[in-house]
């Protein structure tokens, strides 16, 4: 009999792969589990890109199981290759000890914490990889892990030709040592993961197997991406952070509620907790209509991520705003020291609204940049100091710029 947990998760679109679908459903049919999700601190704060694994893991809490999340303190020393065709820049100390710090933040507002059997646990696997020296890593897993296995991972055929490094080529052996240990101490035998983990989490179950000698599991995701078909994410310029001071919860309302004609469903499913029954009911709405459903998305994906009270404000400033009032303290709002005056694209630069100024410079020739009102064309165009000034970036996104006091 299928488990509800999976008969849930599969309705709503979250599974990707699984490495042993019979296996993990006697598991769970057989009592409570514990399950981990990994994120590298590589920046202060998750965004949408991660959700999916991450709402994966709010609906096994919900269902009575115990989530792990792991913040990858060794492993973002070393750099993840999956995907990527060059390596992650390093972090110093003090770097890595706020992004860890942003990413408890973020995981809080998804998560109950806390000593009950069900209540997530965080945990930072530098904990653990800090006590072993070179020697002892090599002595302890150096003959559990193969090099053509190795050379096998997509992760790793993508980058030979473009010089992987050693440190990153230990990824993976870094990240199964990680499921073991939380395996040994926690009873933890399921890891959930994006799709682009897939092979770096096949790594941990086959070395709990060589190690323990027992069976665990892996159940990953598949991925996020914009209406071009990129990956969601910060390295692209196009990131949604959760934490509020990266992008307001007005912002974040506005993602969803904007969300592609074709992906509101599976948004829907994903995004929200909305029963299934209901979803049916505004999936099937068509044209105009499908605004409605829209904002039903945005408030939900808002008020999970940011509570009650936010997703209401956020609520209530788009009406504003696209209601014709237009009333300016329902804009996301934000200070700035104006000590002088700046060309457009200076401005523009000084709010990071782009992620760069040859991108600014295009939108504004384009047509697409209006303050207080005013269609702006010239880049070099005189912004002078003001109390307030209104920024409209396409149709959608307002600025509330007030001068720093």
């Amino acid at each position: 009999m299928q488990n509800e947990l999976l008969h849930e998760l599969s309705a709503r679109g979250f599974i990707n792969q699984t490495s042993n679908i019979d296996g993990l459903n006697a598991a769970l049919n057989a009592g409570k589990i514990a399950a981990y999700l990994g994120s590298d601190p590589t920046a202060d704060s998750l965004h949408v890109g991660h959700l999916v694994p991450v709402m994966m893991m709010r609906w096994l809490q919900k269902y009575g199981h115990r989530p792990i999340m792991l913040v990858g303190g060794a492993t973002g020393r070393i750099g993840d290759p999956s995907g990527r065709d060059t390596g992650r820049p390093m972090m110093n100390e003090e770097t890595l000890a706020h992004n860890i710090a942003g990413l408890k933040k973020s995981y809080a507002k998804f998560f109950k914490f806390g000593d009950g059997p069900s209540d997530a646990i965080m945990v930072d696997n530098y904990d653990w990889m800090k006590t072993y020296s070179h020697l002892d890593f090599l002595r302890d897993f150096g003959t559990d892990f193969t090099v053509p296995r190795m050379l096998s991972m997509e992760s790793v055929k993508r980058r030979l030709d473009n010089g992987m490094t050693f440190l990153e080529f230990n990824y993976m052996t870094f990240q199964a040592v990680d499921f073991l240990t939380l395996f040994q101490k926690y009873g933890c035998v399921l890891q959930t993961c994006g799709a682009d983990q897939w092979g770096n989490a096949i790594m941990g179950i086959e070395l709990i197997r060589k190690k323990m000698g027992k069976e665990a599991f892996v159940l990953s995701t598949s991925l996020i991406t914009d209406s071009a078909g990129n990956k969601i994410g910060k390295s692209a310029g196009n990131a949604v952070w959760v934490n509020e001071d990266k992008t307001s919860p007005y912002e974040y309302y506005q993602y969803f509620r904007n969300m592609p004609d074709d992906l509101v469903e599976k948004s829907l499913k994903i995004f929200t907790e909305i029963p299934m029954d209901e979803i049916a009911k505004l999936a099937a709405l068509q044209g105009s209509e499908l605004n409605a459903a829209k904002k039903v998305l945005a408030f939900a994906a808002t008020e999970i991520a940011h509570g009650r009270d936010a997703a209401i404000a956020a609520e209530d400033a788009a009406a504003a705003l696209f209601g014709g009032a237009g009333a300016s303290e329902h804009m996301p709002t934000m200070s700035l020291r104006m000590d002088g005056d700046k060309t457009l694209v200076e401005f523009l630069g000084a709010l990071n609204l782009f992620p760069s100024r040859s991108e600014a410079r295009r939108m504004i020739e384009q047509g697409g940049i209006q303050i207080n009102g005013v269609k702006m064309t010239d880049p070099h165009a005189i912004i002078s100091p003001a109390d307030e000034i209104i920024v409209q970036k396409g149709k959608k996104t307002f600025l509330r710029v007030v001068a720093e006091k």
